[in-house]
């Protein structure tokens, strides 16, 4: 099945009720295919526009087929629809990984699906890699312009347009004058956000697991490693200019309400990265969550932290 931004051929979806699970190739901005699921609750009824549905990123050399994430969405399914994707890079999805850039792009595609589905009330929920991405794009796909003034925010990131990179990053290339990525107005911006085991901030390497990550990402070796070990593919060309961080994209996502989920024996990222995301949000749209005992991402998520997730974005989207 294909709709409308997935294919340039597609027919339009039907806003009306879509029943069952569905599968399609969707297409971002930047014209990459990102293979998604669709996935309906059985224990709600048929039709979509009465409730949420849960988008989810997952995080890096995961991939939509995987069992930690098929294990996600299981346990999500019990309590609303949800929608599951690979990422530029990653399973069947086109494109090279960016590591966290250009993967807003992939999830916004997929916010837009649900939508297209029928749905009037979207959450995105993403894990590690995936929580650095949902932040940026309920950032850069939020209320845009009620932020002023944007020069305070990475020029890049707002116009399409930053040093050294002319094509169009948000899709918006051209526009100098600070317009809002096209998501802004298109039915991209989510209405509640779930970072899950998230970066803070950028090129971090202070525990192994992140320097063993580093090493995949920015060596040939590694990244042959990554290729044909991890099933991901990496972009060699790095970033031309730094994306906006998850810590600066933080405070931007107001009044969308925002949890930070991460555990207390993460081996990636230790609790300084959840407490800065909490301390850069607003206090009154955000919440932190400290799991004892939790360690990293999908892959460490119980069932009963998954619902929780679930109950607090259906309550708040």
């Amino acid at each position: 099945m294909t709709c409308a931004g997935e294919a340039q051929s597609a027919p339009r979806c039907p806003s009306a009720v879509i029943a069952g699970e569905q599968r399609a190739m969707l297409l971002t901005d930047d014209a990459v295919s990102i293979e998604a699921r669709y996935e309906p609750s059985p224990t709600l009824g048929a039709e979509p526009s009465g409730q949420l549905a849960l988008v989810v990123g997952h995080g890096f050399s995961g991939a939509l087929e995987r069992p930690a994430l098929r294990r996600v969405a299981s346990e999500f399914q019990q309590r609303t629809a949800v929608i599951t994707f690979s990422f530029r890079g990653h399973g069947r999805s086109g494109g090279r990984s960016t590591v966290g850039d250009r993967e807003v792009l992939d999830l916004a595609a997929a916010v837009r699906w649900a939508r297209r589905l029928g749905h009037r009330r979207v959450a995105t929920v993403g894990f590690s890699m995936g929580g650095s991405v949902v932040i940026r794009q309920a950032a850069l796909y939020g209320k845009i312009e009620e932020i002023q003034p944007l020069q305070d925010v990475h020029e890049g990131e707002r116009t399409g347009r930053s040093p050294g990179r002319t094509d169009g990053v948000l899709g918006s290339a051209g526009s100098a004058d600070g317009a809002a990525p096209a998501g802004a107005t298109d039915g991209a911006a989510p209405d509640a956000v779930v970072a899950v085991s998230s970066p803070a901030r950028w090129y971090y390497r202070g525990t192994a697991p992140m320097r063993r990550l580093h090493w995949a990402i920015t060596r040939p070796t590694g990244r042959l490693v990554s290729r044909y070990g991890l099933r991901t593919r990496i972009d060699p060309g790095g970033w031309a200019v730094d994306p906006l961080s998850p810590v600066a994209a933080a405070p931007l996502i107001a009044p969308t309400p925002l949890l930070i989920v991460h555990g207390d024996r993460d081996p990636y990222f230790p609790l300084d990265h959840p407490r800065m995301l909490a301390s850069a949000a607003d206090p009154s749209t955000s919440e932190l969550w400290i799991e004892p005992g939790y360690g990293h991402a999908e892959t460490a998520a119980s069932p009963d932290l998954l619902a929780r997730i679930a109950d607090w974005a259906t309550a708040h989207a």
